[in-house]
């Protein structure tokens, strides 16, 4: 297709109504890009207002055989929604309504468009909050979380995006409008397809309404800063956190680089001899706080541990998560270059996958930077170098190769959060396995018989004489 046909142009004109469709150039190339700084330049870009709008323009698309790719606010960093030079983009920004707030049954029912800081502000009146908080929360939608099963510090304690969804509406991409799940914390009815859309990067269908589970907002919350020598001292002690019963709000680990820029860069007052850190949560009602803070201390106290303190006030605390969250641009001070991957292995293997990010880092002489949501096993790991020197690029190639080997061989996975899209999508043929994948495959074509939903996401091509 060399460009949008203008039947279909005028079909989409009148579906739409008034600043609907975005034709011109400069328009779509705003609708191009996400965070993975790579850009395509759509045939179109359409902005329903309803799910009415939703399913009678994935059926106006399959029909005419154009791809569909959906977007929120382009905050991932995969490539999941850039486009293909044939592919209409639909934007679910004028979908950004919070359609009710349940308080009694602890649901929130919202469209796809919704701001998730936006829908945080609307449930704090209520004493309410949605779990997942990924950084980019105060400018991402809560279709976006759903597409990538966002997690966040949260996560450790509350779960990622699919934890807290109770129910669905999505429009396949056949064009019809499906239902899955209930308001309910309990069901037994059939198979679970709601938890089979959240993380599918709208590869399966489109998600036009969302139920979210609430949770109570806690009355006290207490930080904890745990100080170490060295990042296997600190990686001993995220295992020994978890394996204790009182489960942490929030666990962020920091290595030494990232310490030295929490300070040099974010503001945050720590000593300079810190080899690494551990930030630490605990949350709940007052009379169970204290006897949490101990045991939390406790487990992380040990050999390497310089020092657990609490942070002294309100104003502390922000300052040492706002430096947290600024760790990731502030890499860039250190090197023209990173290759950021947020990879995950199970909990108690986090000093193993530090000790293979330190060897790898040794063997191709480059720096390589961790932080992350060490009570998930989660860790973003950011290879350092300069992209105009091929001798470093080569090098972070083999670094990254090195790291992926690692998770993969201690049971984990490529992504813990940040989602596959196109960048990772043939990676994904490494940690699953052929009939995993055939299975996947399967699943799409029952879902978007056409393929037209985010064709060349997720899901590596088959390996010839394979379904």
């Amino acid at each position: 297709m060399t460009g949008l046909p203008a039947s279909l142009a005028e079909e989409l004109r009148t579906l739409l109504g008034p600043g609907g469709l975005l034709l011109d150039e400069s328009e779509r190339l705003v609708y191009g890009y996400d965070n993975s700084r790579r850009q395509g330049l759509p045939l179109a870009v359409a902005l329903p207002t309803d799910a009415a709008q939703v399913q009678a323009l994935v059926g106006l698309c399959r029909d005419h055989g154009l791809p569909v790719v959906a977007r929120g606010r382009g905050t991932n960093t995969t490539g999941a929604t850039v486009p293909g030079e044939d592919a209409l983009v639909l934007s679910f920004e004028r979908m950004d309504k919070v359609l009710a707030i349940r308080p009694g049954d602890r649901v929130a029912v919202v469209q796809p468009g919704l701001l998730n800081g936006d829908l945080q502000a609307a449930l704090a009146p209520h004493g309410l909050f949605w779990p997942p908080d990924p950084t980019s929360a105060a400018f991402s939608t809560i279709g976006g979380n759903l597409a990538c099963n966002a997690g966040g510090p949260r996560a450790v304690k509350y779960g990622a995006t699919r934890d807290n969804v109770l129910a669905l509406k999505a429009v396949t991409g056949a064009g019809v409008l499906v239902e899955f799940g209930a308001a309910t914390t309990k069901g037994a009815s059939g198979y679970d397809l709601s938890r089979l859309l959240i993380g599918s990067e709208g590869t399966l269908a489109l998600i036009v309404e969302a139920t979210l589970k609430l949770t109570p907002l806690a009355p006290q919350r207490r930080a904890l800063r745990a100080l170490y020598a060295d990042v296997e001292s600190a990686a001993a002690a995220v295992a020994r956190l978890m394996a204790q019963p009182v489960t942490p709000s929030m666990l962020e680990f920091m290595d030494g680089d990232c310490v030295r820029l929490a300070r040099e860069v974010g503001g945050a007052q720590l000593p300079a001899d810190a080899g690494a850190l551990l930030m630490i949560e605990a949350d709940g009602d007052e009379a169970v706080l204290d006897a949490a803070v101990a045991a939390l201390t406790q487990a992380a106290a040990g050999p390497g541990c310089l020092s657990v303190e609490a942070a002294p006030d309100e104003a502390a605390r922000e300052r040492l998560w706002a430096a947290r969250k600024a760790l990731s641009p502030a890499l860039r001070t250190l090197a023209p270059g990173k290759i950021n991957e947020d990879v995950v292995v199970p909990v108690s293997r986090i000093p193993a996958l530090v000790a293979a990010v330190q060897s790898a880092a040794a063997a191709q002489s480059l720096p390589i930077v961790c932080f992350g949501h060490a009570g998930n096993g989660n860790l973003h790991v950011n290879i350092l170098y300069d992209p105009a020197d091929a001798s470093e690029s080569a090098r972070a190639a083999a670094a990254l190769e090195s790291v992926f080997d690692a998770v993969i061989a201690l049971g984990g996975l490529v992504s813990g959060e940040h989602g596959i899209g196109l960048v990772k999508r043939e990676l994904l043929a490494r940690s699953l396995d052929q009939a995993t994948l055939s299975l996947m495959r399967a699943i799409k074509s029952q879902f978007d018989p056409a393929g037209i939903l985010n064709p060349g996401k997720v899901l590596p091509a088959p390996a010839e004489g394979q379904a």
